[in-house]
Formats: structure tokens, sequence, C-alpha cells
């Protein structure tokens, strides 16, 4: 079905501009165009807020002009205004400082000296560009600018500058918010009065909701602040419809799925395990056993998401599942990101069951199993005996890394599969070992240890159900973490390494963590981590941060400092044997101190590990970090960790990093996260490489309408999942679906 909004831009705005869109914001068809919203909106008369600037946004402001200048490149001298026109063909530097009444902000255009004879003292202009800190003063850099004090105006022009309100588009230099402005009034004038509306007539009625016709008028063309409410509420809640639908169909055809029951079966393995455990679960463990336990006797597949602070029992909820599907006849296995987790996991399960894991052993459980490791290092023989215990089913949990996803992996009867740390692997990943149990789809269990908000949760895992741990197990220690700024208080960072000494006199250990290897000279993040640009001293430009430093500097460093601890470093790029090697010295207390990169993120577990020191932990985002720290205070020893930083207390960054030290909430903090960073980095964007799909409507903010959508859709689909009845939603849905960040969704 093809309608007005699907029409191509070149037939409204011609084939010159139409490219300018596609080529610089990915704008091609008239719907995409009017869904391009503004940003915010200019009073008329009304000077933009200087103070709401921040460094490294792309920005446009409203401001007077307050002092002009032009000096020759080449020669350093002042220009006269009235010279300027000579300059034109020659290198010039056209310094303006334009003003909101209250604070300054200086231009510096390139080559454009007749500027100055337009942007005389007084003039009021619009000015776009990046936000950057010089020498303490607060420019736009690559400016663009639009005067908009002129009496050479036509009509169209000066009805367009007369309304009540100016919108401001996201924009570039090539494509300033006057062009797009001007672009969007042309469309917007060429279109029917009557336009297909993806959210049913009924529903609008019932939400009272502005008609899809109505509400980009008064989007793009607001006269007053509630047409601007109005028609921003309508398009939330129109994204929020579109996921909610994708979301209730996934479900629905989830729902259709066969999978093999498996009952919790009496007298088995899982009892003999919970008879054995050294401790009481806590209520939330047991609530959440149940919960997965009843998942697994429908012939229908499980999908649930468990999710719980660092050191909550995911693992013993996940093993209990295990378990209770070994039982009843099927195969599990448990999904990890890295080697050395996958290693970390088998070690823990086996260790854990006991003589439970040794079936066909001497000494074995009467009733048991074997738990196999699978990973992409194993020897030609170790390798062949797990892929055979996998396929003849004698191994009932298999644990591994991305070597379980060949297609020579078979197994005899796969029932359940845990995935560990979803947010570490491809979505396609997870897509192929979910495909090998043949016709029956295998029941999923997805974990994470990043807390996710409740609103969060539902509208990214819409299609799952959310299992959450809150409580810890007794025995768990406190984490005290302090920021350590060693550019300002450089004898702070001396102490810290004092503190690491004193905790290993008390027979401790200690990790440091660096965001990089530095066995490169990249200025990025190793890819085992994830890398936030820092600012300097005064909140400038991130991109002018120094290399964040890496494991080999500090190891260097170090050498001196602590020289009579035993002192190892531990990457990603290591042999798998030397890996495993380093970090059984260290669960061994055999080394003192652990320089390493976030390789030890999740699944190291050495309770004696009772310090952290994380090294520009400003390069780190805020689960990440919380993830890190998670890392020690795991046995009744007391945990310490240090974010050691070069930035200044009053920036961005920094703020961040007193956010994660003033608290040990998760949920809390993973709130804070989303509200500093892109929705669309928690739609998965960043793994999929598309814009989020999310315009306005924000997960955190919009809960209700979110709430309601999920209502609405699931109504419709319920009785209508092919949308038959509903063509210009199905329409959307489907386009939603061919983006590459609903594919994420989608297979998540």
């Amino acid at each position: 079905m093809t309608t007005d909004m699907d029409r191509k831009l070149r037939d409204f705005l011609g084939a010159r501009t139409a490219k300018s869109f596609a080529e610089v914001l990915g704008l091609e068809t008239v719907g995409e165009l009017l869904r391009h919203y503004p940003r915010r909106y200019l009073k008329k008369g009304e000077l933009t807020p200087f103070d709401e600037l921040e460094v490294g946004d792309q920005a446009t402001v409203n401001g007077r002009v307050k002092k002009v200048t032009v000096r020759s490149l080449d020669t350093k001298a002042e220009i006269p205004i009235a010279d300027v026109q000579k300059w034109a063909r020659r290198k010039t530097l056209t310094k303006v400082v334009v003003t909101d009444g209250q604070r300054d902000l200086e231009l510096a255009f390139f080559n454009q000296p007749w500027l100055a004879a337009k942007l005389q003292p007084g003039t009021a202009a619009l000015f776009w560009g990046e936000v950057t800190m010089f020498r303490d003063i607060m420019q736009l850099k690559s400016p663009g600018t639009e005067i908009l004090d002129t009496d050479d105006l036509s009509e169209a022009e000066i009805e367009r500058r007369a309304r009540p309100f100016r919108p401001l588009y996201p924009a570039t230099a090539k494509l300033p918010t006057a062009t797009i402005e001007r672009s969007i009034k042309i469309v917007l004038d060429s279109l029917d009065e009557n336009l297909d509306d993806p959210i049913p007539e009924l529903i609008r009625r019932k939400e009272k909701l502005l008609g899809l016709r109505e509400a980009l008028q008064k989007v793009h063309l607001p006269d007053t602040e509630k047409d601007i409410r109005e028609a921003q509420a309508r398009f939330r809640f129109e994204e929020a419809l579109v996921m909610q639908t994708i979301l209730a169909q996934r479900r629905a055809v989830t729902d259709a799925l066969n999978a093999v029951p498996r009952p919790r079966t009496e007298g088995g393995m899982l009892d003999e395990f919970d008879q054995r455990l050294p401790f009481k679960l806590t209520e939330g463990q047991a609530e959440v056993g149940e919960e997965i336990f009843a998942d697994l006797a429908r012939p229908h597949p499980m999908h649930r998401l468990l999710q719980g602070e660092v050191g909550s029992g995911k693992t013993v909820v996940a093993l209990r599942a295990m378990l209770s599907v070994v039982d009843a006849g099927g195969q599990a296995v448990l999904l990890a990101p890295t080697e050395v987790l996958a290693t970390q996991h088998h070690k823990t399960l086996t260790k854990m069951l006991g003589d439970l894991a040794e079936e066909g052993m001497l000494g074995g459980a009467e009733r048991a199993t074997r738990v196999g490791l699978l990973t992409g290092s194993l020897g030609a023989a170790a390798r062949r005996t797990a892929m055979l215990d996998a396929a003849s089913g004698a191994a009932g949990i298999v644990v591994g890394t991305h070597a379980l996803l060949e297609d020579k992996v078979q197994f005899a009867d796969l029932g359940l599969v845990v995935v560990d740390e979803q947010h570490r692997f491809g979505v396609e990943q997870r897509a192929a070992l979910s495909q090998k149990s043949g016709d029956n789809t295998p029941h999923v269990l997805v974990m994470t240890a990043t807390p996710i908000p409740r609103t969060v949760a539902m509208t990214v895992f819409g299609d799952l159900a959310v299992s959450t741990l809150t409580e810890l197990p007794a025995g768990r220690s406190p984490i005290q973490s302090s920021v350590v700024p060693a550019k300002e208080k450089p004898d702070w960072l001396q102490r810290a390494w004092a503190r690491v000494r004193e905790e290993v006199g008390k027979g401790h250990q200690a990790y440091v963590v660096c965001p990089r290897i530095g066995d490169d000279v990249k200025n990025a993040a190793d890819e085992e981590g994830e890398f936030v640009a820092g600012e300097d001293e005064k909140g400038g430009a991130k991109k002018q941060a120094r290399p964040p430093i890496s494991v080999l500097q500090v190891s260097e460093a170090l050498a001196e400092i602590l020289h009579d601890l035993r002192v190892e470093i531990l990457h990603g790029r290591l042999p798998a044997e030397e890996k495993d090697a380093v970090m059984s010295r260290f669960a061994a207390g055999e080394i003192d101190v652990l320089i390493a990169t976030t390789v030890i993120e999740v699944g190291v577990d050495v309770p004696n590990a009772s310090t952290m020191v994380i090294m520009d932990a400003d390069r780190f985002g805020i689960s990440q970090l919380h993830q890190l720290r998670g890392r020690v205070g795991r046995g009744r020893v007391p945990g310490l960790c240090l974010l050691v930083t070069d930035l200044w207390p009053g920036s961005k960054s920094y703020g961040r990093l007193d956010a994660v030290a003033s608290t040990t909430d998760g949920f809390e903090l993973s709130r804070i996260d989303l509200e500093t960073r892109r929705e669309g980095d928690v739609l998965g964007v960043a793994q999929s490489g598309k814009r989020s799909s999310l315009k306005l409507l924000s997960v955190l903010r919009d809960e209700e309408i979110i709430f309601t959508a999920r209502h609405v859709a699931n109504s419709i689909v319920s009785v209508d999942a092919e949308l038959a009845e509903y063509p210009t939603l199905r329409s959307f849905v489907r386009s939603a679906l061919e983006s590459e960040t609903t594919e994420y969704l989608e297979k998540t």
C-alpha cells in the first residue's frame, strides 16, 4: 500500500534538495522528513539561554552579534570591514562574538570574510555548530548562520518568521535548520488533508489523540505550547504502539511454537542438589525458581529474562533450572561471552554439583550427569570428547562460548538454553543456538547482571517474562567506592597504592583495571571494554582527551611502586592457557595484585579479593563500572573500589563517577546511565549501527504511554495477529521490522 507519506522527496523538493536530505540525514520519503521532529522551539523575540549548551553537542542558538573582526591568515593583520569583499579569495578568519544578553559565544568563520558585512553588531541571527571550549571561551565549531534581521524577505519567509514558535531541528552545517524548516513547510502544504493514520480511529478517540494530519501541522508549525504538547503526545504514543505491536506479534509467534514440556521430576538430581545446598535459598531465588519450573512444564517455549545485582545468586537459579531439564530427560546449555567466563562457569557448576557431575565415574552419585565444556581453544582430543558427550546426551549440561554455535556441534535433546550476559552476544549467535533442537524450540533463560528499569525491560525485552532478584545472599560484604582525582590531588593516587599494599598485608588481594591492553597506539578502548570519551579539565572537547591508560603502562609503573608484591597481568590477547593459568594462580592466592582489562568484568569469583583500583574510570560506562566493582566484596571481607580519573570535579563525566561512588543500587545507577546517554543504545543501536527508531518517546519518562500502548497492542494482535484490519499500522510495523534496529529486538 503506497500513500503520500511513502512518496519520494524529489517529487516535492526537487532532485538537488532531495539528494541533500538523503546524503546528510538519510531522509528519502515524505514520511521520514515529517517525522524528523524539532528538537526544541524558539519563542519569537526570546534569546536562547547559552548556559544550556554542553561541550560536544550539535547546537543551534539565537543571539545578537556583539563584536566582529576579520584577520588575514597570512599576515595576521586585521582587515577593515569596508574592505572584506576584496578578500573573498584570500585566507581569512572572521571572528564573531554573539550574546544572549548574559553570556557570550565565539564563532570562527574561515574564508568567509563577507559575513562581517552582514553580521554587524546588534544583528540578530541563528547560529549552529558543535559546541567546543578553547582557552576558557565557549565556541561553535564549523558554524553556520541565518540572519534574522533583514527587510529583503519573501512573503512566505515573512509568514514563516512571523509565527510565534520557531522549530529548531537536528541539523548540520550542510543542511541547516532553516532549510529543513522551509522544506517541511513545502511538503506539508502539498499533502492531502486526510492521511492514512497508523493509530486506529477508535484508539485515537479513546486516548484523546490528534489525527495524523493535524499532529504533523502542530508539531512543525505550532501556534501555542498546547499545540506542541498535544502533537508530541500523539507521536510518542505512535512510536510506543508500533514497538509494542512488534513485540506482541513476537509473543504470539512464540506462544504458537512447540516445545517439549520439562516438568519437575520428584526424586531427581534437583532434589538431591537442594538437599545438599550449604545455604538457604533467598525468598527471591525460591520464587523465581518456581516461575521457571512452571514455564518449563508448558508445551510452549519459555522466554524469560532473569536479572539481578552482581552476586544476587543468578547462577544457582539457572543451575536448578538446568537440573530440572536434565531430570526430565533433556539437555541444557550455558552460553558465555568469553572463554574466561565459560571456564569459570564450568568450574563453578562442577564444584557446586560435586559427585552429581560425575556420571559414569568412580565415586559419582547414583543420579548424576556430566558437565561438558566447549570453547575454541580446546585441544583436538578434548574437543572431540566434548562434542561426542553433547551429541550422545552423556553431558546433560554443556558450558561454552560461540564454539557451541558451529554447525557440527549437535545435541541429543536440547531442552534449555541459558544465555549469560546477553548484551555481550550478537543476536544472530543466540538465534543460531536456539535452532539446534529440531522441530521443537528449546526453552530460553536470559541472564544479566546489568539491572534494567521495569519500563526498559518491558520495552526492550517485551516478549520475555521478567524475573528480578533484588536480595543479596547472606555472607556478601558491602563495597565502599571513592573517586580519586589524580590530576587535582596526586597524593590521593599515592594513597591508593598504599591502600593496596595495606590490603595485601592483611592477606587479601587486589585488582587494577585498565581500559586498554597497550600493545597498540589507537586512541580507543580495548575491544574488551566500553570506551566513553573523556574531557579536559574544563569540560573541553572530548576528542582532545589523551589515549586511555593501558595494562602495560600501569604494569611498568607499578613494577617499582609495588616491587615487593606478586603482580601479574591479564588481558584478552593472552593465549587461553596463559589466561587460565593466571586466573587459577590469582584464585589460589598466589598473585597479590592482578592488572587486567575488563576481561575480569563478569564471572570471575575470588572471595579473597578486597580491593579494586579502576584507572581512567571515566573511560567506562556507569553499568560497566558497577559490574567491575562487583568482583570485590564477594567474601566476608568488605570491598573497596577506587575510581581513578584525570578529570577535574565539575565536569559531566566526573559527575557520573560521583554517582557510581554514591550508591551500590544497580537499578538506580541504570536509570542514571539511561538518562545520560542516547536511548537508541538501550534499544541495541550500538550493535546494529542504525539510528534509534525512537525520536520522541522516552522509555523512562513515558512509562504510562508505553503501558497503555502495550495493552492496546495486545488487544489488537490477540484478534488480528496479521493486522489485516489495520493496513497502515501493518505498514509501519513492516518498515520497522526491515530496520536493523528492530532486527536486534526481534532476535534478542
